[in-house]
C-alpha cells in the first residue's frame, strides 16, 4: 500500500521534470517529508484550462487533496480510506472506474515509507492472531535519485451544502494506484534486512517510468484494455530501501532528517 510518502521537490523543479505548461503560484506547496492522507499534495495532470477557448489538454501542476471522494458520494467522510486503488481492480470498482477512464494523474514523490513487520509478527498475522505494532519504518526510493512518479487518479466532488461561489464548493481529490510488491532483489540491497520490496510489504505504489507518462496522462485514451496495459509493473531493480528513524511514525514530525538512512544493524533484528 501507500499510506505515507515524502515529497521535497518544489513546483519549479516538478514543472521542469514533467514538462508542465501551466503552474499557478497558489498551487505551490512547501516540501513535505511526511505526507499523510487528507493532506494537500502536488499532482501532474493533462486537462483543458478552465474558461479557455482552446479545448486541448494542457499539462498542469495542481494541488489536490489526497483521499479520493467519488463524484457520486453523499459526503467526503470516506476520503481517508480511499488513498489507494488496486491496479488489479481499478478499472471495475465503482469508486475508481470513471476516473480511471478519464481522470488520471501522476503523484510525484521522493519515495514512500513502509513499516516492516518482524518474522514472528508476520507469522501471527498470517494465522489471523493478534500481533504487536509494526516496528521499523523503511524508506523506498529510486536508486538513481530520480523522481518517484506514482500512478494516480483524481476526481471532482461538489459539496451541495455550499453555494456555487463558495471557495470550498468543489473538492478535487486523488488516489495512488498500488500493485504487488517486487520479489526481485533490491538495488544495493543491505547486508541485513529486507532483500526485496515484498519482504517489506506485499503491496507498493505503481511507479510509472518516463516512457509511460504521456500515455497515462492523455485524457483522450479511454480504452480500458489499453489503459490496463500501462499498469504493468516497471522493470525490476530500480528501487532501494533503507531503514529510517521511527520519528516518521508520528505525522506531526516533518523535516529532511526523516530521510536519513540508519545503520542496517538497527533494523536487522526484524529478519
Amino acid at each position: 500500500m501507500c499510506g505515507r510518502y515524502a515529497a521535497s521537490r518544489g513546483a519549479e523543479d516538478l514543472a521542469g521534470i514533467f514538462e508542465v505548461e501551466k503552474s499557478e503560484p497558489e498551487e505551490a506547496l512547501e516540501p513535505d517529508y511526511n505526507v499523510a492522507p487528507t493532506k494537500e499534495v502536488h499532482v501532474v495532470l493533462d486537462r483543458p484550462l478552465k474558461d479557455a477557448r482552446d479545448t486541448r489538454p494542457v499539462r498542469q501542476l495542481r494541488k489536490l487533496r489526497w483521499g479520493l471522494v467519488p463524484s457520486w458520494a453523499k459526503s467526503p467522510e470516506g476520503a481517508a480510506r480511499m488513498i489507494n486503488a488496486r491496479a488489479e481492480t481499478v478499472h471495475e470498482k465503482p469508486s475508481y472506474r470513471r476516473a480511471f477512464a478519464a481522470r488520471r494523474c501522476i503523484v510525484p514523490a521522493d519515495g514512500y515509507y513502509e513499516w516492516v513487520t518482524g518474522t514472528e509478527e508476520r507469522e501471527l498475522e498470517v494465522e489471523g492472531k493478534r500481533k504487536r505494532p509494526r516496528k521499523q519504518p523503511y524508506f523506498v526510493t529510486p536508486a538513481d535519485g530520480s523522481v518517484f512518479a506514482m500512478a494516480g487518479l483524481y476526481e471532482f466532488w461538489r459539496d451541495r451544502t455550499l453555494p456555487d461561489d463558495h471557495p470550498r464548493a468543489w473538492w478535487v481529490t486523488c488516489s495512488v494506484i498500488t500493485t504487488e510488491a517486487e520479489t526481485a532483489p533490491l538495488a544495493a540491497a543491505p547486508a541485513e534486512g529486507p532483500r526485496s520490496l515484498a519482504d517489506i510489504h506485499p503491496r507498493m505504489p505503481l511507479m510509472l517510468t518516463p516512457d509511460r507518462w504521456d500515455a497515462w496522462l492523455d485524457p483522450a485514451r479511454t480504452d480500458a484494455d489499453e489503459l490496463r496495459s500501462l499498469l504493468a509493473p516497471p522493470p525490476e531493480g530500480l528501487m532501494r530501501a533503507y531503514p529510517v528513524a521511527t520519528a516518521v511514525s508520528n505525522v506531526r514530525n516533518n523535516g529532511p532528517e526523516l530521510l536519513k538512512e540508519l545503520p542496517a544493524p538497527e533494523a536487522g533484528t526484524l529478519f
